[in-house]
């Protein structure tokens, strides 16, 4: 009996050892022709048995980079891709870089850092100031949901200052409630408010009227 472990090491174990011994086969086959028509034999049989990689893009790439590695990067077929080489495929991806924001400013997110640059870009003027507000107030958002407290005002304005390196400053706001856009904001919804009052008013009057009717009956 022969055991796993006596066995030639599969280079990639999710095809098996039934495709490793094809590929393998198909090294030893001497007529390019034929060769290259084992190896798309082969290439169709490894989709088969791994259907989910066809839900992946250019997946057919990759199953011919598969045979090269189950070939041990040792096959002479003509590829439609160019194989890679062993080099390449154990090249260790690039390190990526960390937010900018850690330590006590991490919960704002880097969507707050994009907009701080963006505000900075912008020529002073009202568009300016009330995207700067609106920064503000998903700053304290975003505050309020990580730390679960209260905060006032005056932290979120010096911690914007502190972001923007302090070319952004609200500090001489007493409170966002006070700013131009919430003002805007409120006003804006206190017309709303009342024009729906209005339109509601001659439908008051016709139920008013109605009622008045009846009772003298």
């Amino acid at each position: 009996m022969e055991y796993n472990t006596q066995k030639t090491q599969l280079n990639m174990p999710e095809y098996g050892r039934i495709i490793q011994q094809l590929v393998e086969r198909c090294k030893e086959v001497s007529d390019k022709e034929e060769r290259n028509e084992m190896a798309m034999a082969i290439i169709d049989f490894m989709g088969q048995r791994n259907p989910q990689l066809r839900d992946e893009e250019n997946y057919k790439h990759k199953l011919w980079d598969h045979l090269f590695i189950l070939a041990n990067y040792d096959l002479d077929v003509d590829s439609p891709y160019p194989f890679p080489t062993q080099e390449q495929l154990q090249e260790k991806p690039k390190r990526m870089e960390y937010p900018k924001l850690q330590g006590d400013f991490k919960f704002y997110g880097k969507s707050i850092l994009q907009l701080i640059e963006k505000a900075i870009e912008l020529e002073a003027g009202d568009e300016k100031e009330a995207l700067i507000e609106v920064i503000a107030n998903n700053m304290k958002k975003s505050y309020n949901v990580y730390n679960k407290e209260h905060v006032t005002d005056d932290v979120i304005f010096r911690h914007l200052k502190e972001l923007s390196e302090n070319r952004l400053d609200l500090t001489s706001i007493e409170s966002l409630e006070k700013s131009k856009i919430y003002y805007a904001n409120n006003t804006n919804r206190n017309n709303n408010n009342k024009n729906t009052n209005n339109k509601n008013q001659p439908a008051k009057r016709r139920f008013n009227n109605n009622n008045h009717k009846n009772n003298r009956r």
